[in-house]
């Protein structure tokens, strides 16, 4: 038996619910039975009364409930959470097997069943978020279970994300278990080492969700002079000098990003005089490029989320178009440009139309010769078209 509160749904609201979709937005509310908390589980109903759902309540967000279970007989409790947590953990264990990588996510969020809460792994050093109030009311459980694991020996938490804010809850940044342990450490993926800043890096630290995709630029065939636009630290950088680059630029608005990308093509034994970089603003390089007519072999779009909600894709398209225009024109015959788009309001379907109108505009015929996702560590819930966000492609200029 359970005390919860109950949320009643306004008629017909209770569509997405039985499709299992885990969010419900305030919108949909007829009324609240009782008093929850910030973060507290409740009850969702239909208008009529049926029980749909459990989740946990977020009074001042948009979302007001996000859905932990369909099953009227689970218990929300902290075993539950931690439950939910060790199969999420266990689902990545071929790559927790695999020495020649030591960093992945272990927990995403809505996709392993637990909104709000995300776990990157970082050798020895789980990095945690939680960005909703769910995770946040269970704050001691998440991390006394993330404590539990033998080869981990601290914990460090970046819940200072934009989307706290949003949920009306506070930053925390810091190290909440572990004593004495950096704030910077090294990582291997497939081979290469790389410095994660986990204070101030962007998302955990690192992109690890472009794993793979680092992965295949290292077995590219003659690379030959490579662009790297938005380059971070240097991950597709080091990633283009393994495969044999004869040069890689690496650009990015961030000095200090730039500065742990020296870091790393240095830590891994690749000749600095291949490698050049460039801080400033990636539209303004890339008309500068095409005006002094400088091309490239291979060019990298990597650009930061331009979308978060489709009512931001217009505008966008827009972004996403003119960066993929440049970037063709700057392509040498028979060139590769591998782009990408992590905003979740752009569909690959979208994404592919807006990519094609830049080669129609650059006056380029091309091919895709390969679709790019995610990788199996950030999976797609089935139910939520929200959690495919990372789309790309490999596309090759005709001659």
């Amino acid at each position: 038996m359970t005390n919860n509160a109950h949320i009643f749904l306004r008629k017909g609201r209770e569509k997405s619910v039985l499709r299992l979709h885990p969010w419900v937005f305030s919108g949909s509310i007829e009324r609240v039975d009782g008093t929850p908390g910030s973060g507290e589980t409740v009850d969702v109903l239909a208008s009529d009364g049926t029980w749909l759902a459990r989740g946990a309540y977020a009074p001042e967000s948009r979302i007001a409930v996000r859905i932990w279970t369909w099953k009227k007989d689970i218990l929300v409790d902290a075993d539950f959470i931690k439950e939910r947590m060790r199969a999420s953990i266990q689902r990545r264990s071929s790559l927790k097997d695999d020495d020649d990588t030591t960093a992945y996510r272990e927990i995403f969020a809505e996709s392993d069943g637990i909104p709000g809460l995300i776990v990157d792994r970082y050798g020895s050093i789980r990095v945690v978020q939680l960005l909703s109030p769910g995770p946040e009311h269970w704050r001691e459980a998440i991390l006394e279970e993330l404590a539990q694991d033998e080869g981990i020996e601290a914990v460090y938490e970046r819940s200072d994300a934009d989307a706290r804010k949003r949920e009306g809850l506070a930053p925390r940044r810091g190290y909440p278990w572990g004593d004495d342990q950096p704030l910077q450490v090294t990582i291997i993926e497939h081979g290469l080492s790389y410095l994660v800043d986990l204070q101030h890096g962007h998302k955990t630290g690192f992109y690890l969700d472009q794993r793979e995709h680092r992965k295949r630029v290292q077995g590219l065939d003659k690379p030959g002079d490579v662009l790297n636009c938005f380059s971070y630290t240097g991950g597709f950088t080091c990633a283009a000098l393994s495969a044999g680059a004869d040069s890689v630029l690496s650009i990015d608005s961030s000095a200090d990003v730039i500065d742990l990308a020296r870091q790393n093509v240095a830590l891994n034994g690749f000749p600095e005089d291949r490698c050049s970089y460039l801080v400033g603003d990636v539209f303004q390089e890339l008309r500068r490029f095409r005006d002094s007519r400088q091309t490239f072999d291979t060019i990298i779009l990597d650009p930061p989320r331009f979308a978060a909600t489709a009512a931001q894709a217009k505008r966008a398209s827009r972004g996403y178009k003119d960066i993929n225009l440049l970037a063709l024109k700057l392509l040498r015959p028979s060139g590769t440009l591998l782009t990408f788009s992590c905003s979740g309001g752009i569909s690959s379907e979208l994404f592919q139309k807006i990519v094609a109108g830049a080669a129609l505009d650059a006056g380029v015929q091309a091919q895709i010769v390969e679709w790019l996702a995610q990788p199996p560590d950030h999976p797609v819930n089935l139910h939520v078209p929200e959690s495919r966000y990372l789309k790309g492609f490999i596309i090759r200029l005709s001659t």
